[in-house]
């Protein structure tokens, strides 16, 4: 009941963060940092696929709702929650019936680093696709990805320095 609280909280915090400053900071047009796929990445590794992507789904919804992006926060995050669980397989060197939450601490810098990279450029490209809706200008959508990719990954590397252990 208590950890359901507290990822109640982070949810909140997130999103409030999200839709209230990170939004708004649209760096030279293109950077966007996404700091609440954070959410979906500190889940435990034996969270249940359904569970990820259920809890993605919903925070994606909400911040479509507060964003007036109908369904691209949603649909990136519930591939991100989808897939999550394949990432952390890719950068782990731990067996799969171990139970941990994925962070520095558990996976050192260089692991967790790869795993924020990976998740990040698949959750950018994705919803950064979804929101061209073409391909005509590609080199600006490629500058976009990786330029919120680098972005989101900043955020999310300094949210688990600052309070990784707490969610």
């Amino acid at each position: 009941m208590i950890n359901l609280i507290n990822r109640l909280k982070w949810f909140v915090g997130l999103v409030l963060l999200q839709v209230l400053i990170l939004n708004k900071m649209h760096i030279n047009g293109c950077v966007i940092p996404f700091l609440y796929i954070y959410f979906i990445l500190k889940f435990h590794s034996r969270a249940s696929r359904n569970e990820l992507v259920l809890w993605g789904f919903f925070l994606g919804l909400v911040v479509d709702m507060f964003c007036n992006t109908p369904g691209m926060n949603a649909a990136s995050l519930t591939c991100l929650a989808f897939f999550r669980t394949s990432l952390l397989r890719l950068v782990t060197l731990r067996d799969v019936d171990d139970d941990f939450e994925p962070g520095i601490r558990a996976l050192g810098v260089p692991a967790f680093l790869k795993y924020i990279l990976l998740s990040s450029a698949l959750f950018c490209t994705i919803f950064l696709c979804i929101d061209t809706f073409s391909f005509f200008h590609w080199n600006v959508l490629w500058i976009k990805i990786l330029a919120s990719t680098l972005a989101t990954m900043l955020c999310v590397f300094c949210a688990e320095i600052v309070g990784g252990e707490k969610l």
